[in-house]
């Protein structure tokens, strides 16, 4: 991991986004680690430096505005359209009832690429509705960044469906730099490792 990614692993780790411990997932399942990047928002230094840690893989993709998804990816998504200089849009959720009834918020033209930022990939699922929203208003959706990829097969699902993963970090680089530096005990690097395995 190069510095800034160094600093980025270990803000995430001391703002609490990234706790170890027994968390009950949305599943039921029972998980050693809880990943929470809405936290992100209060601390303006991290956030920043998580808007600036998605740019050198936006440099490398074609594109002409980005998709923040709601919530946790729109204050990320913000801070990458201010330094990136790219227009931003987002789908709704939830569809107006009233006025112009958008389901999506910004500007854009049919035709025109758009790159989904999220802050985190599991299976990818949620990333399927976004991404219906925006081609069913005529954009074409090609790639997804995300923050943290915890390699549970949100790569190779998204991949089927024709579109790319990308992430800043993956779970097991953040495992490793923890473990190598001490920062995480390693007997909650080993249960982590453990469940991720098992939960494929």
């Amino acid at each position: 991991m190069n510095k800034p990614l160094i600093l980025l692993a270990d803000g995430l780790l001391e703002a609490g986004c990234i706790k170890f411990g027994e968390f009950t997932l949305k599943s039921g399942l029972k998980s050693p680690i809880y990943i929470d990047l809405r936290q992100i928002i209060s601390y303006p230094k991290l956030l920043e430096q998580v808007g600036a840690a998605y740019l050198p893989i936006l440099r490398g993709l074609e594109f002409q505005r980005i998709a923040g998804l709601p919530y946790a990816a729109i204050p990320i998504a913000t801070v990458i359209s201010l330094q990136g200089n790219y227009p931003l849009l987002y789908p709704r959720k939830e569809v107006k009832t009233y006025g112009m009834k958008a389901e999506i918020e910004g500007e854009y033209h049919a035709g025109e690429t758009v790159v989904v930022i999220d802050d985190l990939a599991t299976t990818g699922g949620s990333k399927f509705e976004a991404i219906e929203k925006l081609t069913g208003a005529g954009l074409v959706v090609k790639d997804v960044v995300v923050l943290i990829d915890r390699q549970s097969g949100a790569k190779e699902v998204l991949e089927a469906a024709g579109f790319r993963l990308h992430a800043v970090l993956t779970i097991t680089e953040l495992l490793d730099y923890w473990e190598k530096t001490g920062k995480v005990e390693k007997r909650r690097i080993e249960e982590t490792r453990t469940f991720l395995k098992s939960s494929k």
